[in-house]
């Protein structure tokens, strides 16, 4: 069975430049059970990071994207799949299913 690590990263208020896009807490409560239903043969693994309050124990790589939507490089919500950048701002599906996809397809 494949194994995939989702980080979600946000904040409690709604990113500026994604108005009218649900929240960062609920794009990550959303993604569970959707992935979960498309892809029963994969194993999620889910992760929140909280980028105005969590700072203890993160890894470079969360720093580094923290750091880049911080400097208006990046939005959040920032999903991340297996450490690999897959989708910001406005989620949309589609770049979901293209990433699990590929692992599927492995």
């Amino acid at each position: 069975m494949n194994k995939v690590s989702v980080v979600v990263y946000g904040a409690e208020n709604v990113c500026a430049s994604c108005v009218n896009a649900p929240t960062s807490k609920n794009t990550y409560e959303w993604l569970q059970p959707l992935l979960a239903r498309k892809y029963p043969n994969i194993q999620f693994e889910y992760t929140y990071i909280d980028i105005e309050k969590d700072d203890d124990n993160l890894s470079d790589h969360d720093q580094h994207f923290i750091e880049q939507i911080q400097e208006d490089e990046l939005f959040y919500p920032l999903i991340t799949m297996n450490d690999e950048y897959v989708a910001d701002g406005y989620i949309q599906l589609r770049d979901l299913t293209r990433f699990v996809n590929k692992i599927e397809a492995q």
